[in-house]
């Protein structure tokens, strides 16, 4: 197998067979709390995007050449959760100048990412699966994508969900949104025949 090819696999596999909410479900918090508009979703996916993706590089390098050959291998999640708040931070302050409505519709899910599992465990998961750092950034890439796929496709559903008069009392709200989300996770399981 050609080394693209197994990059294409990491990606359609890490966004879509395995996607990060709903097959291993990490990263819950923002994805029932932030998916109530397209737009919000869209914003927080974005951000997701470029906290995984830069973080999957940067956690990368530093296992392979700090941890690894000073033997410090058991300090990765510590030094891992540092870089992605270092990150977070970073697209804190770009949002809060460059498009503050997006950070105030954000609001508390924008410093939850720093401790959102879906990012963490995408870097544990490039270490784990002994990624090279391509391969590390294609994984984290994808992760964040299937996120961000995740989260918006919920959104639109959410946004139908809201004007719809025949949903029982009883499954207004959030019952309604948990049996969705179940839905959509039984839905992607359908990916897992396609690798």
């Amino acid at each position: 197998m050609s080394y693209l090819t197994s990059l294409i696999l990491i990606a359609i596999g890490s966004s879509l067979v395995n996607n990060v909410v709903l097959s291993q479900f990490l990263g819950l918090c923002p994805f029932l709390g932030v998916s109530k508009k397209v737009d919000t979703a869209a914003g927080m996916g974005g951000a997701i995007i470029f906290v995984i993706t830069i973080s999957s590089l940067v956690t990368s390098c530093i296992y392979k050449f700090i941890l690894v050959p000073l033997h410090f291998e058991y300090l990765n999640t510590i030094v891992f959760i540092l870089i992605i708040a270092a990150l977070v931070q970073f697209v804190e302050m770009f949002l809060r100048k460059v498009l503050p409505p997006l950070y105030e519709s954000l609001g508390i899910f924008l410093p939850l990412i720093t401790t959102n599992c879906a990012v963490l465990g995408a870097a544990l998961l490039n270490v784990q699966n002994e990624y090279d750092i391509l391969e590390s950034v294609v994984n984290g890439f994808a992760t964040a994508v299937g996120f961000t796929i995740s989260i918006v496709i919920l959104a639109g559903l959410r946004e139908k969900l809201e004007y719809n008069e025949e949903i029982p009392a009883a499954f207004q709200g959030m019952p309604i949104v948990l049996i969705t989300a179940g839905l959509m996770a039984i839905a992607f399981c359908g990916f897992s025949g396609i690798i």
